[in-house]
C-alpha cells in the first residue's frame, strides 16, 4: 500500500513561510503595443515600417544630391565641364520632392523626429534663401558659391550619417527604426505645425522674397526701378548740360499695364529725338521669335512692343543686329526663347540642362546684351545731339545705369526725376484711385 504523506514538520512550516514568493518567468517585449487589438497593432508596425523606408529614402536622396552637386560644382570650376548637369538636375528634383513629403508628413504624425528631419528637409530652401544675397552682389562668382553651397550640404550629410549609424557607413535602412517615437497622430502638433507654417514662416519668406527682390532692383538698375507697397514703380531721369542740351532717361519694361505706356509717350517733348531699342535680326539667326506673351498674359498686363507707340517726337533705331552677337551669346538666346515659347516640357527644359557654357562666358553675355548696346545708343545719342536739343533714351531698365554714368562723364548733370508706376499690384484690395502709369513723384 502507498504510504501516507508525512504532515508537515514545525521546522518546515516555518522555512516555508520565510522562503521568497516564487516570480513569473518575463515574457519577450512586445513589438506592440499590447493593449491594441491585432489587426491595430499589425497596422501600427507596418507604418513604422512605412516611415522608416520613407526616411531612410529622403536622407539616401539627399546625400547622393550633395554627392553629385559637390562633383559637378568641382567639374564646372576646374575644366568647366557641364557633364553631371542633367543627373543633378533629376535627383535635385526627387530629393525635393521626397523633402517635402516627408516635411508635411511631421505635422501629421509625432513618429518623426524634427529635430533630426527639420534641418534636412530645410536644407535645399533655406541655402538657396540664404545665397541670394551673395547672388545679386556677387554673381561674377557664382561657380565659387554654388561650390562652397555643395561643400556645406556634403559635411551636412556627413554628420548626419554619423550622428545615425554611429560610425561612416552606409548600411540600409539609414534611418533605423530606433529613432521613431511617440504616437501616431496628434491633433495639437498638426495645428501648432499649421499655425507656424501659415503665420510665421510663409509671411518671413515673403517679406524676405520681396527685400530681396528691391535689393536686385536697386544694384542692377541703380535705382531706375523700385519696388513699392503699390507696384513696381520706374524712375524716369532728367540730365541737363550747359549747352542746354537735354537727355531723359526712360527705363522700360518689357511687360507693364498698358497705361504705363501711354503716359511715358505723353511725356515725350513733341521737339525729342527717341533712340528707340530693339534688336534687328537681318540674317535670321534667332530661331524663336523674342515674345513675352506668355508672361504678360500670366501677370495681366500688356508688352512693350504692342502698347508702347510713340505719338510725338522722331523715332530713330538706336540699337545693334544679332549679328554682331557671339555664336555662343546667340546659342543662349535660341535656347531661352524656346524654354520661353514652349513653357515647362521636356522639350524645353532638357536642352538647358545639357546645355554647356563655354569658358567666361559670363563675360561674353554681359558684353553683348548690354556693353555693345550701350556703346551704339551713346554713338546714336551723340550725333543727333549736334542737331536736337532734346533726346529721349527709352531703353530697359538695365541699360540704364550704364548709359546715365557715360553720359554724365560728357557734362551732364541730373536736373530732374519722375515716378511712373509700371505694374500694379493687385491684391488685397489694392485701391485704384490712380490710374496705372500716371506719375507718382517728381522733384
Amino acid at each position: 500500500m502507498p504510504s501516507e504523506p508525512l504532515p508537515p514538520t514545525p521546522t518546515d512550516a516555518r522555512a516555508s513561510e520565510s522562503a521568497p514568493p516564487v516570480l513569473a518567468a518575463p515574457q519577450p517585449p512586445l513589438l506592440s503595443d499590447p493593449s491594441l487589438p491585432p489587426q491595430l497593432a499589425k497596422n501600427s508596425s507596418s507604418a513604422r515600417k512605412f516611415l522608416t523606408f520613407l526616411l531612410s529614402l529622403c536622407f539616401a536622396l539627399f546625400l547622393a544630391d550633395a554627392v553629385i552637386s559637390l562633383a559637378d560644382d568641382s567639374l564646372v570650376n576646374l575644366f568647366n565641364s557641364h557633364a553631371l548637369a542633367g543627373l543633378r538636375a533629376v535627383i535635385f528634383f526627387f530629393t525635393i520632392v521626397v523633402a517635402f513629403g516627408v516635411y508635411c508628413l511631421m505635422a501629421i504624425t509625432p513618429l518623426i523626429p524634427k529635430r533630426l528631419f527639420l534641418p534636412l528637409t530645410l536644407f535645399n530652401p533655406v541655402a538657396m534663401l540664404l545665397s541670394l544675397p551673395l547672388l545679386i552682389f556677387f554673381y561674377s562668382r557664382l561657380p565659387q558659391i554654388a561650390w562652397a553651397i555643395s561643400l556645406c550640404q556634403v559635411i551636412f550629410a556627413l554628420g548626419f550619417l554619423l550622428r545615425l549609424q554611429g560610425r561612416l557607413r552606409v548600411h540600409w535602412p539609414l534611418v533605423p527604426a530606433s529613432v521613431l517615437s511617440g504616437k501616431g497622430f496628434s491633433w495639437r502638433i498638426l495645428l501648432v505645425f499649421l499655425a507656424v507654417n501659415l503665420f510665421v514662416v510663409l509671411p518671413a519668406v515673403i517679406v524676405y522674397l520681396i527685400l530681396c527682390s528691391n535689393l536686385a532692383l536697386d544694384h542692377f538698375t541703380d535705382g531706375f526701378m523700385k519696388l513699392r507697397p503699390d507696384g513696381l514703380v520706374a524712375q524716369v531721369r532728367k540730365y541737363v548740360r550747359s549747352d542746354g542740351k537735354t537727355v531723359q532717361l526712360f527705363p522700360m519694361s518689357h511687360v507693364a499695364d498698358s497705361t504705363f505706356y501711354r503716359k511715358v509717350t505723353e511725356a515725350f517733348p513733341s521737339n525729342s529725338v527717341i533712340l528707340m531699342e530693339g534688336v534687328t535680326d537681318q540674317h535670321n539667326l534667332l530661331t524663336n521669335h523674342i515674345s513675352y506673351d506668355r508672361m504678360a498674359k500670366t501677370l495681366g498686363v500688356a508688352e512693350q512692343h504692342e502698347e508702347f507707340k510713340p505719338a510725338l517726337g522722331e523715332w530713330v533705331p538706336a540699337d545693334v543686329d544679332v549679328g554682331q552677337f557671339s555664336t555662343n551669346t546667340i546659342a543662349l538666346l535660341n535656347l531661352v526663347m524656346l524654354f520661353h515659347a514652349k513653357g515647362i516640357t521636356p522639350e524645353s527644359i532638357l536642352p538647358l540642362t545639357q546645355y554647356t557654357p563655354p569658358p567666361h562666358f559670363e563675360e561674353q553675355l554681359w558684353d553683348d546684351l548690354l556693353t555693345k548696346r550701350n556703346a551704339h545708343v551713346l554713338h546714336e545719342l551723340n550725333s543727333h545731339l549736334t542737331n536736337s536739343d532734346y533726346i529721349v533714351i527709352p531703353w530697359g531698365a538695365a541699360h540704364m545705369a550704364g548709359i546715365a554714368k557715360e553720359i554724365q562723364k560728357d557734362g551732364f548733370r541730373l536736373a530732374e526725376t519722375e515716378e511712373f508706376l509700371a505694374i500694379r499690384f493687385r491684391f488685397f484690395g489694392n485701391k485704384r484711385a490712380e490710374p496705372a502709369g500716371a506719375p507718382a513723384k517728381s522733384k
